[in-house]
């Protein structure tokens, strides 16, 4: 198989591992939402998924507290918990198809049949990153947009404090764009088709024994 393809494969399956574990990241951590009081100026406020934290600057520490029930949940909240959840379980699944998909797992030894498996592994691994990419960055980017909203709203009073975005979110915009890029190249990698894919001709033997004899006996005529 060309090299530069056989890259392709393990540069989709290496971002898509990263991409994976920025998305668990993105989704454990609290801060997807920070915001910094005027009133309060040593304390930090910052909203997850799972829950709302406050940080002193005096050193006492980071007090967390879960929300109580999802009816409690905002919408966007609720949205960005089950979509990242699912965004989890599809690209683990992604990962176990890539990584028996690649010819470096196992040689062709001229089996057709393994290989056009290997790339449909493939091409299914680089749909689902696609798919995982989108269900990423859907509910990073609404989050985001509301919050735009709301501290440009103004209807809103001057002294009420805005909500600004937390790392979180930026880890979920990279894992987004990272899992874009991992389904991109595996796809591509499926495009070439390796010598193996198609039978060549059978191995040339040696000539008959019979056409040997003949020949000879011609000689003597």
């Amino acid at each position: 198989m060309d090299k530069s393809f056989c890259s392709l494969e393990l540069l989709g399956v290496f971002f898509s591992v990263v991409a994976w574990v920025c998305s668990l990241a993105s989704t454990l951590m609290t801060s997807w939402l920070n915001l910094n009081s005027e009133l309060l100026p040593s304390e930090n406020f910052y909203l997850g998924l799972w829950g709302t934290c406050v940080t002193q600057d005096m050193g006492d520490g980071q007090e967390c507290r879960f929300y109580d029930s999802m009816l409690d949940l905002p919408q966007d909240i609720m949205l960005a918990r089950i979509l990242m959840c699912v965004a989890l379980a599809v690209g683990m699944l992604g990962l176990l198809l890539a990584i028996p998909g690649l010819h470096l797992v196992n040689s062709c030894q001229g089996q057709v049949g393994d290989l056009r498996f290997k790339r449909g592994l493939r091409m299914a691994a680089g749909v689902m990153c696609l798919v995982v990419g989108i269900l990423v960055l859907v509910p990073v980017s609404n989050i985001a947009h509301n919050t735009v909203l709301q501290f440009f709203d103004e209807a809103l009073p001057d002294m009420l404090e805005r909500w600004e975005f937390g790392e979180a979110l930026f880890c979920g915009w990279g894992a987004g764009l990272l899992y874009l890029l991992a389904g991109t190249l595996l796809l591509t990698s499926c495009l070439h088709k390796t010598d193996c894919d198609t039978p060549g001709p059978p191995p040339m033997m040696g000539d008959p024994p019979g056409l040997l004899f003949l020949g000879s006996r011609s000689e003597y005529i």
